[in-house]
């Protein structure tokens, strides 16, 4: 059996240029003598649609679209993703299904089971989780579907009560199809394939897995579609971050014919959960993340152009370069606003970055804006003295500028700010935290150097200098972000032990940190929620990302 793999980057609520797109990859399988081909999770409407699918007529159009490709499924299988109504009259009104077409027909529809809701899923707010499990027989075969977290209840500890495959495989299934959308983190590649192995392992029959490609606002699915043995050897692999079609030759004993990429000997055999913050961990993934995910940002929601502060700073610097990498150097301007406290070598810095990327880049001196401000405050501060107010001037000055010029000219404003300064409120409301999209707001500062090192792998892009020299705002005479923070190299490390591992304050100080710093830098994060709750989007690349992932109460006093 000749198997295809359609590893496809959809649009949310674009029926037509999903469809189309599925339609084709059909006419291609078929034209290649295809059985059977394997489309991702809700491929017909993209994933995560979240509310869409609460309005009548979103769903209607989903129906139509599986009716529309119904019709070229004749000779050749079709699985695809899309909502169904539930009309068993109890639960929820829709199921997350796959629908398997042949012949022009709808032969089966599966629902899927296990419906999570941590992190950035909810897909229990809108779906009922399936009633009964049957294998789709198909050219002589028992085809195990199974969508997304249906494969991911293994383990020690399972999260769930049932498992589905366990009711499938009283039907004795010849393979498995998995129809996922399973974002991205750095974490990720070796965790799929870990769970993939360990269901191999249980059931003794090959797997196909095929994962969603593309960005869908804050989160980035990554394709690495995957095919494995009965013996759990990888025995094919979809690239990473760009769509592709592929196929298998199915055997009739359940082998796979050609070489084994990967034997199940060197395939991980439980998830990566890292217990430290390692920085370099797998940072190229990262950096296409963060690729992808500002190129389907800018096409989808039909921008062109990115506008952003140049600092002379390493977070600017390292922003820039992605956007450059993302959208061509000329659709990316760089504006320079140096302040009374801004040092010459940090507009030098700037100017050689954009000289190396060869992108637009102009130079406004907030100088005159700033005094007017102070000048216009005078009766109210009545001679105070100096202070974080005047500080924030620069960078709310900065700010309004850079959006005068999105508005005037088009653009979209990329924000700069890293996970370290967005956790401990290091950050301007309205200054610097503006923006439409946050591109390193999920990468520690560590994190951010990583990445510098990586853009000059090959050459020097971003100028040695910015990634030596000291970070600072400048804000104020001889200002540096130690002034206000622990040293990065210990701020990142508490962070990501209370952010990404969850852990209480005293698990933290048990592990050897200064408790007083601890106290200290839990107290910033806690406190900063009010200006995270007011951030734009940010591309998520670890397992966990502020936003729509974490979900923490603003004036809450826990751990404060």
């Amino acid at each position: 059996m000749k198997i295809f793999i359609a590893q496809q980057n959809y649009h949310i609520g674009n029926f037509e240029y999903n469809t189309n797109k599925i339609i084709e990859a059909i006419h291609t399988a078929k034209a290649a003598g295809g059985d059977l081909i394997l489309f991702s999770e809700m491929s017909v409407c993209g994933y995560p649609a979240r509310d869409f699918v609460e309005f009548d007529d979103f769903v209607d159009q989903c129906q139509q679209a599986v009716q529309k490709i119904k019709l070229h499924a004749d000779t050749i299988g079709v699985l695809i993703g899309s909502p169904a109504q539930n009309t068993l009259q109890k639960g929820k009104s829709l199921f997350n299904a796959a629908y398997f077409l042949y012949e022009q027909e709808i032969k089966a529809e599966i629902h899927k089971t296990l419906l999570p809701t941590y992190d950035v899923f909810d897909e229990y707010r809108y779906f009922e989780p399936a009633f009964e499990w049957k294998v789709v027989e198909f050219k002589g075969k028992k085809i195990a579907v199974t969508i997304c977290e249906d494969i991911w209840n293994l383990g020690d500890n399972p999260l769930y009560r049932i498992c589905p495959m366990d009711q499938l495989m009283h039907q004795q299934p010849d393979l498995m199809l998995n129809l996922s959308a399973s974002p991205f983190d750095y974490t990720h590649d070796e965790d799929r394939k870990a769970v993939i192995k360990a269901n191999v392992l249980k059931y003794k029959v090959p797997l196909f897995y095929c994962n969603a490609v593309g960005s869908q606002t804050e989160i980035v699915f990554d394709g690495a579609s995957l095919v494995f043995d009965k013996d759990a050897n990888l025995c094919k692999a979809l690239p990473m971050f760009e769509e592709a079609l592929e196929w298998v030759e199915l055997n009739e004993d359940g082998t796979i014919n050609g070489e084994i990429v990967e034997p199940a000997s060197r395939m991980p055999d439980k998830e990566l959960n890292p217990a430290t913050l390692e920085e370099e961990l797998n940072i190229a993934q990262i950096y296409d993340a963060l690729l992808l995910g500002i190129k389907d940002y800018f096409s989808k929601m039909g921008f062109q152009k990115a506008i952003l502060g140049s600092s002379g700073g390493i977070d600017s610097a390292v922003t820039l370069a992605l956007a450059c990498d993302a959208l061509g150097a000329e659709n990316v301007r760089a504006i320079l606003m140096p302040s009374p406290y801004s040092t010459e070598h940090s507009v030098d810095d700037a100017v050689q970055l954009s000289k190396n990327l060869n992108n637009p880049y102009d130079i406004i001196k907030i100088n005159d804006v700033y005094e007017s401000f102070l000048h216009t405050l005078s009766p109210l501060f009545n001679g105070l003295p100096f202070s974080l107010a005047e500080e924030n001037i620069q960078s709310r000055s900065r700010g309004n500028l850079l959006m005068a010029i999105a508005n005037k000219f088009g653009y979209i404003l990329l924000n700069t700010s890293n996970k370290s300064e967005l956790a401990t409120g290091y950050g301007t409301l309205y200054g610097d935290m503006a923006g439409g999209l946050g591109i390193l707001g999920d990468c520690y500062k560590v994190q951010v150097y990583a990445l510098a090192r990586f853009i000059n792998r090959n050459k020097e892009i971003i100028p040695s200098n910015i990634i030596i020299k000291a970070p600072s705002a400048e804000l104020r005479p001889n200002q540096k972000d130690s002034d206000s923070l622990p040293d990065y190299s210990v701020l990142d490390k508490i962070l990501y032990q209370y952010i990404e591992k969850r852990k209480s304050p005293a698990d933290i100080k048990a592990q050897g940190f200064d408790g007083e710093l601890v106290d200290r830098t839990l107290k910033m994060v806690n406190n900063n929620e009010y200006k995270r709750n007011q951030f734009c989007p940010i591309i998520r690349v670890s397992p966990k990302a502020f936003g729509v992932g974490r979900r923490m109460p603003i004036v809450g006093k826990y751990l404060s």
